[in-house]
């Protein structure tokens, strides 16, 4: 891992970010998003993705996003709208002085890549989105449950919950508190990727053949007009990242032209 270099977002906080190749480098540029609970650390550099990317010729900008990572991780919830979020990586752009990159995004990192080619088509030349619809998913979260379990250490009973606390507790570093603000502020700004307005963009939609989300993801890819579908076999929405199918599949279509 290189050193982080940090970004100012609008609302005040420092963002991490990560560079592989030089700032005035010619190779096309990947930026790489990560997923709820992650980092750019455990997505995209522990997982092989940064180093077949940069085999393939490219440029490497990863974002640890707020809430995770070596990022600022405030404890209010309307710091995580999806809005914020898409703000955040267009921060990150106008920094490195990108206009277009090309995008990987895995979770939580997928669904704002869809926003960000939905709403920002400009700035993003092709997709690889794995593991999304997340959607609202988060929403299933007790609250309640974790706020307690984080205050006193009361037993989280709810079996969703559980899930996303053993998750949030997986990656050294992470703040419970955020990662719970996060999916509150999911509920408010945060919904499913709307298909009546896919992106236009060539996107590669990649889940787990054991991830509950699959059929989900299967029909968004239909909705885009240049989307194509790539199963990750055995694999469920945790461990899909690291699938090495997934990366060829996904580090071969953003080589494409098309």
């Amino acid at each position: 891992m290189p050193d982080p270099q940090f970004v100012m977002t609008g609302d005040g906080l420092r963002l991490a970010t990560y560079l592989w190749g030089g700032v005035d480098a010619d190779e096309p540029t990947v930026l790489a998003v990560h997923g709820f609970g992650s980092s750019a650390r455990d997505n995209w550099v522990n997982t092989g993705w940064v180093r077949d990317l940069q085999a393939a010729g490219f440029r490497v900008l990863a974002v640890d996003q707020r809430g995770h990572g070596a990022s600022e991780k405030p404890h209010d919830a309307a710091g995580y709208l999806m809005t914020t979020l898409v703000a955040d990586l267009l921060t990150v752009l106008d920094t490195y002085l990108l206009d277009t990159v090309r995008y990987v995004g895995y979770s939580l990192g997928a669904r704002v890549g869809w926003e960000l080619a939905v709403t920002y088509p400009d700035h993003v030349d092709r997709a690889v989105l794995g593991g999304i619809p997340d959607g609202r998913p988060l929403r299933r979260l007790d609250v309640a449950q974790a706020r307690a379990f984080i205050e006193d250490g009361t037993p989280v009973e709810d079996v969703t919950t559980q899930r996303y606390v053993g998750l949030a507790q997986r990656v050294p570093g992470n703040d419970l508190r955020a990662l719970v603000a996060i999916a509150e502020g999911m509920t408010v700004d945060g919904g499913d990727p709307d298909p009546a307005t896919p992106p236009l963009q060539p996107v590669l939609f990649a889940t787990g053949s054991d991830d509950p989300i699959l059929e989900q993801s299967r029909q968004l890819a239909g909705y885009a007009p240049r989307g194509e579908f790539f199963e990750i076999e055995g694999r469920n929405h945790v461990n899909g990242p690291g699938a090495r199918a997934f990366r060829e599949a996904g580090v071969g279509f953003l080589q494409r032209e098309d």
